[in-house]
């Protein structure tokens, strides 16, 4: 009897860490009913014009430094420089302090831009309400926002991860489901307007409706940017040639704070995160500026100060969907074995039109020669995030490989966002959630254990477990 019951402990545990590294994939087999997937007429309500001659509009705020003490305000004049100075305070209508910031435009083929303001707020205090006003006259606007609390390895937060966004009514139902989460930042994995879609002067056009139609959020909290292919915006048969030029004037990250020599890629810190940002677009081969700097900054990162080490890109690494199939294997080769070695937590990705979570997985001992052909189980692993399902004009990615892969953990072609909550040290709840014909829904969720601190703990738990149910058994 006591080998018998012994052999089913040992089973039961095998079958549950099976599960636990992989080899239980599911796709879900929800199927999305159609919505319009086109973008929102210019006359509706969600690109609304401020009312005032011009009137400040498209706010949006990002982290101004590499704490999280610091904000960029940028917003958008239509009709002339105005004031270029953001007042705040840590009381309603009672602005003790001035910034000023800088302002300038461009030009896109025929379509010219309105004065477009970056101004640097610093010096905040941690964990306070702030209030600011931009713009003068009756034509001025306030807003408000929470900084973080002070970095530290327990410090909770809750971020929402969002990507592939666009402006039809599928990316209103994502953005007005957000803003309910109660997340307190964006970390956005890139292509924001798809404005790149239209034609001539429709495309700074389509940049100015998608400013305002997220402004609901991005002037109350920071979005943290990252560029997709999107912003890339290469069209010679307009005479545009200079690629991120609509993005690089309108959106600005932090990238000095972390020595990066491009705002494209760069690093912050917030509460108990360290969150890297890359560009799948940028240079990034051996000796690259963005090689170069992603192997200093992962030398920075202090998991006793900041225990979640989260990276963010576009092009996922790991995918499984028949969209963009590979494209993010040469970058895969490149960081893969940097992404154990510091043993990050989380990766997410856009680009692909559905949602796709992974196990524990890896595949750095690749080499056609030997055989090792297939990622394994790696418990040192990130988890890889698929969420390009912000709801953008180019539709669902609905074609998933089959069989499903073992490193795949969860997949579904529908829109939706996700957030995780940053418990303390050791673990945080995610959550996806999709967008049900209009209704959120949470779909898929799991309690993520830190790398640098979780894992040791729980394996030391399980450990302990085991042989005492192994004690129990034997003493029967």
């Amino acid at each position: 009897m006591k080998p018998l019951l012994l052999h089913l402990v040992l089973a039961t545990f095998v079958f549950f860490s099976s599960i636990r590294d992989g080899c239980a994939g599911i796709t879900s087999s929800f199927v999305r009913s159609d919505w319009p997937s086109v973008d929102i007429p210019l006359n509706h309500e969600a690109f609304a014009v401020p009312k005032g001659y011009n009137a400040p509009q498209q706010v949006h705020i990002t982290q101004g430094d590499y704490d999280g003490k610091a904000v960029i305000i940028s917003w958008v004049t239509p009709e002339e420089p105005g004031s270029n100075h953001v007042q705040f305070g840590t009381s309603e209508n009672k602005f003790k302090a001035t910034a000023e910031g800088t302002v300038s435009n461009y030009t896109f083929y025929k379509y010219k831009s309105g004065y477009i303001h970056h101004c640097l707020v610093e010096g905040l205090e941690y964990n306070t309400k702030y209030y600011y006003r931009i713009g003068s006259g009756e034509s001025s606007r306030e807003f408000w926002f929470e900084t973080p609390p002070k970095v530290g390895p327990d410090a909770p937060y809750k971020f929402g991860i969002i990507g592939d966004l666009g402006q039809t009514f599928n990316s209103l139902s994502t953005l007005e489901h957000y803003i309910e989460s109660g997340a307190q930042a964006v970390l956005f994995v890139g292509d924001l307007s798809y404005a790149d879609r239209y034609e001539y002067t429709d495309v700074g056009l389509r940049w100015d409706t998608w400013g305002r139609f997220v402004e609901k959020s991005t002037a109350y909290q920071p979005w943290m940017w990252s560029a997709g292919n999107h912003e890339i915006e290469y069209m010679p048969y307009m005479g545009e040639v200079v690629p991120f030029k609509s993005y690089l004037q309108r959106y600005s990250t932090p990238y000095l704070a972390s020595k990066s020599s491009s705002p494209l890629w760069y690093a912050f810190r917030r509460a108990s995160a360290h969150i890297i940002v890359l560009s799948s677009y940028s240079p990034f081969v051996k000796y690259t500026p963005q090689w170069q700097w992603l192997r200093e900054e992962l030398k920075n990162v202090d998991r006793e100060k900041t225990p979640w080490l989260i990276v963010l890109m576009h092009v996922p690494l790991y995918n499984s969907n028949d969209a963009h199939y590979m494209e993010g294997e040469s970058m895969r080769v490149v960081f893969e074995s940097w992404f154990i070695e510091y043993k990050v937590d989380m990766i997410f990705a856009g680009h692909v039109h559905a949602y796709e979570r992974s196990y524990r997985f890896s595949n750095v001992d690749y080499n056609i020669t030997s055989g090792n052909r297939y990622p394994v189980a790696d418990k040192s692993a990130p988890v890889y995030i698929t969420v390009g399902d912000g709801g953008n004009q180019e539709g669902l990615a609905s074609r998933f490989m089959d069989p499903q892969p073992e490193y795949s953990a969860f997949r579904e072609a529908s829109y939706g966002h996700s957030t995780l909550e940053i418990k303390n040290r050791t673990h945080a709840i995610y959550h996806w959630n999709r967008n049900d014909d209009g209704k959120k829904v949470p779909t898929d969720s799991f309690v993520l254990y830190n790398q640098y601190w979780g894992n040791n703990r729980r394996r030391r738990k399980l450990k302990h477990f085991l042989l005492t149910v192994i004690d129990e058994v034997v003493s029967i």
